[in-house]
């Protein structure tokens, strides 16, 4: 009986809706091993997106609010894909961690080290502008395209 076990240990099965000479079981195990991006995704919805148990009044209002959270989780992978892309050679960046080691960089860290970018308001003489304390944060706001010093201001 343990023999038998022994045999069939890490084999599992994998289901498919593609037919058979569309793909071959390598294209099926490939695409199933994708599955660890998507979930993933799943942890970053739960964690740095912070969303908290939310009570609505009706099923309207909870589709919008789960169809809110997947475009800013859309957003978020997108962030993370751009800088991914722009990135030379091997797609690392250093600077992200203290211990200053190159590394691919997350949405959650793009968004960590851009989250202590400051505005300093302005007023009609004196333009508001952005205040970067470290490179590590322009760095992405390079990659991402974004030219601080063309941003849109809100008119108050």
């Amino acid at each position: 009986m343990v023999e038998a076990e022994a045999k069939a240990d890490g084999w599992y099965a994998l289901i498919t809706v593609l037919p058979a000479d569309e793909a071959d079981a390598t294209q099926v195990l490939v695409h199933c091993k994708g599955q660890g991006a998507v979930e993933r995704r799943y942890s970053d919805f739960k964690g740095p997106l912070a969303v908290t148990p939310l009570f609505v009044q009706s099923n309207r209002r909870a589709a919008a609010l789960v169809q809110a959270i997947c475009l800013a989780l859309l957003v978020f992978c997108l962030i993370e894909r751009q800088v991914r892309r722009a990135l030379d050679g091997d797609g690392k960046m250093a600077g992200l961690y203290p211990d200053n080691r190159r590394a691919r960089p997350t949405g959650r860290v793009v968004f960590y080290h851009l989250g202590e970018l400051t505005v300093r308001i302005g007023s009609a003489t004196d333009p508001a502008f952005v205040v970067i304390n470290c490179g590590v944060q322009l760095h992405p706001l390079v990659l991402l395209s974004v030219d601080i010093r063309r941003t849109r201001w809100p008119q108050t």
